[in-house]
């Protein structure tokens, strides 16, 4: 059975002791837990949770702080545990990184719910971030090949279907992509 990694860094031991046996009741592997920022970084980055769980407040950092490094290095989402009355919720869930907020005191029926809706939010944010890259990508070769194309029409006299014929014959001759033809080409003729 697969079971969700998770790194649990709270000061509270008590609070700590009972999200641990509700984790475990449910299904979920804790794989380590800490009481301060730092050593939970070291441990975030040395064992790649799928999840972190996090108090806000924790001691040797803002807890907002180590979410946002976590998020930098999209190594997994966190889920804040903090005191609601003291808290505003709506701005510890806009904070980067921040993917859920389970409440303290503790409510057990709250956890698996906040867990598995901030796993599916994280998996799409970095399904999301993906295809961005791709579309960039994309654009960018884009860009490359219409102005190579352009400087074929005006240096060469080409015609805008014979200067694209032109990068695609390239292209396929010496087995290269046509963004690098492009790119050659642009080189060349700027010269």
């Amino acid at each position: 059975m697969y079971r969700t990694r998770i790194v649990v860094a709270e000061s509270d031991r008590d609070f700590r002791a009972r999200l641990k046996e509700i984790l475990r009741h449910a299904g979920y592997m804790v794989i380590g837990e800490t009481q301060d920022g730092r050593s939970l970084l070291q441990m975030v980055f040395q064992t790649t949770p799928e999840l972190v769980i996090l108090e806000y407040r924790l001691p040797g950092s803002e807890g907002i702080d180590v979410a946002g490094i976590i998020e930098e290095h999209h190594v997994a989402p966190v889920v804040l545990t903090a005191d609601l009355h003291q808290q505003n919720v709506a701005e510890l869930v806009r904070s980067p990184g921040v993917y859920g907020v389970l409440p303290r005191p503790l409510q057990e029926e709250m956890v698996v719910p906040t867990i598995e809706m901030a796993m599916a939010s994280f998996e799409r944010t970095m399904r999301l971030e993906k295809e961005i890259r791709g579309l960039r990508k994309t654009l960018e070769e884009r860009k490359l090949t219409e102005r190579a194309k352009g400087l074929l029409m005006e240096r060469k006299g080409m015609t805008e279907r014979q200067a694209y014929k032109y990068l695609q014959k390239m292209s396929m001759n010496r087995c290269v992509p046509l963004a690098r033809v492009a790119r050659e080409i642009i080189m060349a003729l700027e010269k």
